[in-house]
C-alpha cells in the first residue's frame, strides 16, 4: 500500500508527488491518459510558484528551458502604452518569473518523478471511477482501464489526493449536484507563434479588453537565429452557445479563420497581432471556466488538490502556481501531523480560503482593471467597432 495515492499526473499531481518525496512520504500516480502527454503552450509561472519549484531542485533545468520575464505592459486596444511595470528578479524578487511552454514545465517535472520515485510510480491508463474510505486508517479508490473499459483492481492508501482537474470524478462524487462549471462569457484561444522579437523580447503584454478584443502576448523560448516563440491569447467575449462549457478541454484545436477578424486593425508599430494570429504554429480553443468555491475538500482520507478543488479562470497565471502551492502544504502538513486526517484538515484551513478569495477576485477582473480604465479613456476617441460578426463560430456551434 502506497502511503499516498495521486490521481491524476498533470501539473498539480507532478508537483505533489515530489513535495511528498522531498520530506519522506512515498506516493503512486495514477493518470487516466494512456500516456502523459507534453501538449499545450505558453505558462507564467510567477515567482511564488517558482520559490517552491527551486525548494524542489528544479529551478536550474527551468531556466534552461524558458525565459525571465523582465516585465508586465498593459496597452490600449490601439497599441498605446498605459502601464508598465518590472517582475521577477528585475522587481528586486528573489525568486524569477519564467515564461514557459507547458510542455516543457511539464517534460522537466516528470523526469524529476521518474528520477527520484521510479517509473514505476507513475501507472497511466488508470481511470478513477471513484473513491472511498471504507476504514478510519485508509482510503480506496476504484480504476478502469481507460483502453479497454476493463474494471481494474482497486488502490488502497492512507491518503488519496484527487488531483484530476475541473472535471474531477472526485468532486463530483463528493458534491454530485454541483452542475457544470460557470461559463464567465468570454472565450479564449492559445497560440504560439515563431517570429522576430517584439519589444525587448522579455514583456508579458496585455491589450484590450473581451468586450473589444483582449490579447496577452510574451516570449516563451528563444532560437539560435534570434527569433522566438511567442505564446498569445486571444479572448473575445462571446454568448454561452448552451452546453458548451462541459466540454471544456484544453487542447482542443482552433481555427484563426473564427476570431482574428475582431483583431484586423491591431497593426502596432511594435507588433502586427492579425501577422502573430495567422502564422501560427499551433491554435486551441478554450471557454474561459471556473467553479464556485466549496465549503471543503476533504471527505475522511481523500482531498482535493488544483483544478478539482479550486479551478480558476485563467487570469493574472495563477492557475498552475495555486495548485504548486497546494503541493507545497499539503506536504508539509502531512509530514508534520501524526495523524494523516489532522494533516488534510490543516492543509484545507490553509488553502481553502485563500483560493476561494482568488476565484471571487478573478472573477472581478484582476490584472484587467488597468485596461478597462485606459478603455474608457481610448472610447473618448475612438468609438468600438459595431460589427460583431467575428465572433466565433466554431463556439456557436458547439
Amino acid at each position: 500500500m502506497s502511503d499516498v495515492i495521486i490521481v491524476g499526473g498533470g501539473i498539480g499531481g507532478l508537483s505533489l508527488a515530489l513535495a511528498l518525496e522531498s520530506v519522506g512520504i512515498a506516493s503512486t500516480i495514477y493518470e487516466a491518459t494512456p500516456v502523459i502527454q507534453q501538449v499545450g503552450v505558453g505558462i507564467n509561472v510567477l515567482p511564488y510558484a517558482m520559490r517552491v519549484l527551486a525548494a524542489l531542485g528544479l529551478e536550474k533545468e527551468l531556466e534552461k528551458r524558458a525565459i525571465p520575464t523582465r516585465s508586465s505592459a498593459y496597452f490600449d486596444r490601439c497599441g498605446r502604452s498605459l502601464h508598465q511595470m518590472p517582475v521577477g528578479h528585475f522587481a528586486g524578487e528573489i525568486w524569477p518569473q519564467l515564461s514557459i511552454h507547458r510542455a516543457e514545465l511539464q517534460a522537466v517535472m516528470l523526469d524529476a518523478v521518474r528520477e527520484r520515485l521510479g517509473s514505476h510510480q507513475i501507472r497511466t491508463g488508470w481511470e478513477c471511477t471513484g473513491v472511498s474510505s471504507e476504514q478510519d486508517d485508509e482510503a480506496c479508490v476504484n480504476f478502469r482501464d481507460r483502453r479497454t473499459g476493463q474494471k481494474l483492481e482497486p488502490q488502497r492508501a492512507g491518503i488519496v489526493v484527487a488531483c484530476d482537474g475541473i472535471h474531477s470524478r472526485v468532486r463530483r462524487q463528493f458534491y454530485p449536484n454541483e452542475g457544470a462549471p460557470r461559463y464567465s462569457g468570454v472565450f479564449m484561444w492559445r497560440g504560439v507563434t515563431r517570429r522576430s522579437k517584439f519589444l525587448d523580447g522579455a514583456t508579458m503584454v496585455r491589450v484590450g479588453l473581451p468586450a473589444v478584443g483582449k490579447m496577452v502576448i510574451y516570449p516563451i523560448r528563444d532560437y539560435d537565429d534570434g527569433t522566438q516563440l511567442i505564446n498569445w491569447v486571444a479572448e473575445v467575449e462571446v454568448p454561452d452557445p448552451g452546453n458548451f462549457c462541459s466540454k471544456r478541454d484544453w487542447n482542443c484545436p482552433g481555427d484563426a479563420k473564427d476570431f482574428v477578424e475582431v483583431f484586423a486593425d491591431w497593426r502596432f508599430d511594435w507588433l502586427d497581432v492579425p501577422e502573430l494570429i495567422r502564422n501560427a504554429q499551433t491554435i486551441l480553443q478554450f471557454p474561459m471556466m471556473d467553479r464556485d468555491p466549496l465549503p471543503r475538500w476533504s471527505f475522511g482520507r481523500v482531498t482535493l488538490l488544483g483544478d478539482a478543488a479550486h479551478p480558476l479562470v485563467p487570469l493574472g497565471s495563477n492557475g498552475a502556481g495555486q495548485a504548486i502551492l497546494d503541493a507545497e502544504v499539503l506536504a508539509r502538513e502531512l509530514a508534520y501531523c501524526r495523524d494523516p486526517a489532522d494533516g488534510l484538515a490543516r492543509y484545507e484551513s490553509v488553502r481553502l480560503p485563500a483560493t476561494a478569495e482568488i476565484v471571487m477576485s478573478d472573477r472581478a477582473g484582476g490584472p484587467d482593471v488597468i485596461l478597462q480604465e485606459g478603455e474608457e479613456r481610448l472610447r473618448l476617441l475612438v468609438p468600438v467597432p459595431t460589427d460583431r460578426s467575428a465572433f466565433p463560430r466554431s463556439a456557436e456551434a458547439a
